[in-house]
């Protein structure tokens, strides 16, 4: 298991025998001595373990370690930072609040700040992030891990050009920092600003940091006419096995892509396929299949119906959902030309509310109970936290989008809290849609994507529960079909008006003119004009994606 606590959890410890043996960076280890006369130094050693605990995957045992060092000095900032560092990724909220207790114990500690402020850009709770950021940045202005988060931050806020002299700062105190490095090219890309992104990602190459990340970065800034010399360079850095098997994902996925543009398509899909195994993520089909059986055998449209009165009646938000791939960036790009729509990004807040509800969780199917305590009370509050949540972004646009794919799955909890709320639902070819899923590094909470077979079944459990959601919303979910608006995009792009209730701007049409950035793999293709190439284009792969086309079945479109 990898280390999961922050670069800089060393700086939190002072180093026996002596204080002055810690380097001078290591000012956060005055945290002891600033958090006031009743830190014990009996405390130092277990903290020490469970930090090596930590590290060695160990979580119980650290968490016990750090209860055990509470329960002799309470609300030792020390150990609430290190129980919110074993919660991350995992359980996000329960982080945010030992970071924010190890913050109230000592304000002066910048490390604490940034972890806190880290987690809640995990969460996209930017505003909150960004303020945490800053006074790490007042405590200690050379902090490149605040400099890069803070760039993240305004990156994830759709702020690429706030982002920009951030990584510029950072890299001029640290020119080879990893993170500050890889950050200023994402921005530039977030922006439009291709060939700058290119110039830096050489760069990083060259100064071999986060080789196969940059490799990845620089094959997406540009189209491949003919064979460039990257290919070369990528399939010589896949013989080192230094790289890791998340470096091997990253190299095989730009060998792909450029063998991909090349129209080497059965080369590329050998790549893509060794990328995809490389990253080694599995995925609980059967899991996830008595999951939508349960949303399914709870979200029925009596129920639904009987609680519509409770939730807020705005007609602010708008989702759009479907799949990855499916159009979602696109869709959600021609919306936000319109003067009166704000384009929000990825937004996680509803599947916060979700998590918090227990209505997400895959290993319960029944939500009969987390449905239950929802009283008339909670879903106003609910429904006003996330207005105002939305607001922040967008105080006097009629419309907001959230484009987070995966809100397929939660239109129920939409239709309770925010009952006036639109839908868009794109939809794409499924072998398109899931070849485009495929040939992507996603993460691992994409795992679904990194096997043919299992990505067939997944769409179509994914087409199962957006069919029942069409019968508890009889007429209410708009389906944007990603071949309709591609051949006729004013006359789709006017029904997506209609729909919205907003009458029609020509901007909408010039949706690739739109300023900002952009911040998905599609950062690209929504700078151009709509093209076509993309539809059908598995027809390229047919040989290579039986497995997925069979277990697709009835839905391939062949």
């Amino acid at each position: 298991m990898s280390n999961r606590l922050p670069p800089a959890w060393a700086k939190h410890l002072r180093t026996p025998p002596s204080p002055k043996a810690a380097s001078p960076k290591a000012a956060s280890s005055n945290a002891q001595s600033k958090a006031g006369p009743h830190r014990s130094h009996a405390d130092d050693l277990p903290l020490r373990q469970a930090l090596e605990l930590q590290q060695a995957g160990c979580l119980s045992e650290a968490e016990e370690l750090c209860h055990r060092v509470l329960a002799r000095t309470p609300n030792h900032p020390l150990a609430l930072y290190i129980l919110g560092t074993l919660g991350l990724d995992f359980d996000n909220e329960k982080s945010l609040r030992y970071f924010a207790r190890a913050v109230a114990e000592d304000p002066q500690n910048p490390y604490y700040h940034l972890s806190l402020g880290e987690t809640y850009l995990k969460v996209s709770e930017f505003t909150p992030a960004i303020k945490h950021f800053q006074y790490a940045l007042d405590l200690k202005p050379d902090l490149v891990e605040a400099l890069c988060a803070l760039g993240d931050a305004y990156n994830a806020f759709d702020k690429g050009e706030m982002a920009l002299p951030l990584f510029e700062k950072a890299l001029r105190i640290d020119r080879d920092h990893p993170v500050a490095r890889m950050g200023l090219p994402r921005a530039l890309a977030s922006l439009g600003r291709m060939d700058e992104a290119a110039v830096h990602l050489k760069e990083a190459i060259e100064r071999r940091i986060a080789v196969p990340a940059a490799h990845n970065a620089l094959v997406r800034t540009r189209k491949f006419a003919e064979e460039p010399p990257e290919l070369g360079a990528i399939l010589t850095e896949l013989q080192d096995p230094g790289h890791g098997p998340e470096g091997a994902a990253a190299l095989h996925h730009a060998a792909g892509k450029v063998l991909n543009d090349l129209r080497r398509y059965k080369e590329a899909m050998d790549h893509f396929k060794k990328g995809n195994e490389a990253g080694g993520h599995t995925f609980d089909l059967q899991s996830y299949r008595r999951w939508v059986d349960g949303m399914i055998a709870t979200f029925t449209p009596e129920l639904v119906a009987s609680r519509a009165a409770y939730g807020n009646p705005s007609e602010a938000p708008v989702f759009v959902v479907g799949m990855p791939r499916s159009g979602t960036t696109l869709t959600e790009q021609i919306c936000a030309s319109h003067p009166n729509v704000h384009g929000a990004g990825e937004l996680s807040k509803l599947r916060r509310t979700a998590n918090g509800l227990g209505v997400a969780d895959r290993s319960s199917v029944n939500f009969g109970q987390s449905i239950a305590t929802i009283t008339p009370d909670l879903t106003r509050t609910l429904a006003e936290e996330h207005l105002a949540y939305l607001r922040e972004r967008a105080p006097d646009s009629l419309r907001i989008v959230d484009k987070m794919p995966h809100n397929f799955e939660l239109i129920g909890l939409v239709g309770l809290l925010l009952p006036k709320a639109r839908i868009i639902h794109c939809r794409r070819d499924a072998i398109d849609n899931c070849i485009s899923c495929f040939v992507l590094q996603f993460n691992k909470a994409h795992s679904y994507s990194a096997d043919l077979e299992t990505l067939g079944l997944y769409y179509r459990e994914y087409d199962r529960l957006m069919r029942h959601w069409d019968k508890v919303f009889p007429g209410r979910i708009f389906e944007n079909r990603y071949e309709t608006l591609i051949e006729n995009q004013e006359e789709q792009s006017r029904r997506l008006m209609d729909y919205l209730g907003l009458p029609w701007d020509d901007a909408c049409l010039r949706f690739f003119d739109k300023g900002g950035s952009v911040n998905t793999y599609s950062n690209w293709q929504v700078r151009q004009p709509i093209y076509t190439s993309s539809v059908k284009r598995w027809k390229n792969y047919e040989s290579e994606i039986q497995p997925l086309i069979e277990a697709l079945g009835d839905l391939a479109e062949i």
